[in-house]
């Protein structure tokens, strides 16, 4: 790798910084960058050298390794990454929940059953409302009966965007005018804003979770959401967390990837395929058979 220079007024990024930035931010995310990525480091990063009021990227990068600058690798780990939603995206996924899964959930809540959907990687919570959304659509007494979303990423700034539950009109305008009525309400006070109806959020909650990190959850869930999430992870970190979402799935229950995100090898006789990217572990076969790299 060359050295890189973006602009003028923009630090030069030597190949032993880029070097010492990817391997700090693989180690707290689990996010691989490649040397092609040496211009969106610089891109990315060239503004908060200027806050800190640094010199350039080598002194960027030791203090990144400092093991006292936590905070610091956490908002390296925001500036690299990148977060990306709209409400329903890929909605094959949510249509094969409607059909399938929320019937089960509504006959199983009759004896007990206290349904635990997980949106991983929530972003700024489109996607965790969505969820909602159809749960309400297809289990009106859903919240009564015990059922409960899980959503959680590693941007604390965006799990407070997302659990305000307030977003610009232009965000739903896709959605249909029926559902949009059972999401939405006008936002208080804020002109041209929709906020999310009680009714959704009494069934989201928001946490913070790195999947590199020790996970704060066990499951079972009845269904995963983790779409997007692992595309940019090397295919060590990809297993481990396959693995893991495989081991906290309840039988019969479904996983979710995005569409350009592949299981790999060795999830066969665990779950199988129900869908475009849709996996579904059958009653039979029960979660924690493999082992992540």
């Amino acid at each position: 790798m060359s050295s890189v220079i973006i602009a003028r007024d923009e630090a030069t990024l030597e190949p032993a910084e880029f070097a010492t930035i990817a391997s700090v931010l693989h180690e707290c995310s689990g996010i691989r960058l490649n040397e092609g990525n040496g211009r969106l480091v610089v891109s990315r990063l060239s503004r908060r050298l200027r806050e800190l009021g640094l010199n350039g990227f080598a002194e960027y990068a030791r203090l990144v390794t400092d093991p006292g600058q936590r905070e610091e690798r956490y908002r390296m780990v925001l500036a690299l990454t990148t977060n990306t939603t709209r409400f329903f995206r890929e909605p094959e996924h949510f249509e094969i929940l409607a059909a399938e899964l929320l019937p089960v959930l509504a006959v199983r809540a009759a004896s007990g059953h206290q349904a635990r959907l997980w949106s991983a990687g929530c972003s700024s919570g489109e996607e965790a409302w969505s969820l909602a959304a159809v749960v309400l659509e297809g289990f009106s007494n859903a919240a009564k009966c015990g059922l409960r979303i899980l959503a959680t990423d590693i941007d604390r700034e965006v799990l407070e965007r997302a659990e305000t539950g307030i977003y610009p009109e232009e965000a739903a305008s896709m959605i249909p005018p029926a559902r949009r009525a059972v999401m939405f309400e006008p936002a208080p006070d804020r002109p041209g804003f929709l906020s999310i109806r009680p009714a959704l959020r009494a069934l989201v909650t928001f946490r913070y979770m790195n999947f590199v990190e020790p996970w704060p959850v066990q499951g079972p869930f009845d269904a995963i959401l983790c779409r997007n999430v692992a595309i940019y992870m090397d295919e060590a970190t990809q297993r481990a967390l396959w693995c893991g979402l495989e081991r906290v799935l309840d039988e019969g229950g479904y996983l979710f990837l995005g569409h350009s995100e592949r299981l790999g090898p060795g999830f066969e006789h665990a779950l199988e395929l129900c869908g475009k990217t849709s996996f579904r572990r059958p009653a039979n076969r029960r979660g924690g058979t493999l082992q992540g790299s």
